[in-house]
């Protein structure tokens, strides 16, 4: 298993990336806003100078099989959601749909989530802060590798690659 990624800013870029993990460098899109070691929720920035672990991921059977992956992964199912709120109770969560707070549709038109990694980012045990910003995945990139969010976007092979080698004791470090 991969015990560090480390995640650089393309140069001369912000807003595309690579991602080195066993001698391989990965392009990547990064947020919109580049990486950020204030991170804010809505900023569009990919925090940096953190140390994140994946925890779980999910995945669409009905777009593909599931990645060999020794992290537990979930069916994304059509109610599923992720609370952006920073005022909710269920920030930065997983939720059930309909939901009547900001949120995040997990089974996106798109392919963005088809294989969607959570990291820790501003997560339990180390608690939730609010305005500290949500929904921080490894998931896969738009053709071109558009900014995201503030997520880190990967191709599909390559995402699948990276998946079948992470555990929750992988650790992601977004450099500046």
């Amino acid at each position: 298993m991969l015990k560090t990624i480390q995640v650089r800013r393309k140069p001369g870029e912000t807003k595309r990336g690579v991602l080195i993990a066993d001698g391989r460098a990965l392009p990547c899109a990064l947020g919109r806003a580049g990486p950020s070691a204030l991170k804010r929720e809505g900023d569009g920035a990919t925090p940096a100078h953190a140390i994140m672990r994946p925890l779980w991921g999910y995945w669409r059977s009905d777009r593909g099989l599931r990645p060999p992956s020794i992290l537990p992964l979930r069916l994304i199912g059509p109610d599923d959601g992720w609370c952006d709120a920073p005022d909710h109770p269920s920030y930065n969560a997983p939720i059930r749909l309909p939901f009547d707070a900001s949120h995040e549709v997990m089974r996106r038109t798109d392919c963005l989530y088809d294989i969607c990694i959570v990291l820790d980012w501003n997560m339990a045990p180390r608690g939730r802060a609010r305005h500290r910003g949500s929904a921080i995945f490894l998931h896969m990139a738009k053709p071109g590798f558009p900014p995201t969010a503030g997520c880190i976007a990967l191709g599909r092979r390559d995402l699948q690659w990276l998946v079948a080698r992470i555990d929750r004791r992988t650790r992601i470090v977004v450099m500046r």
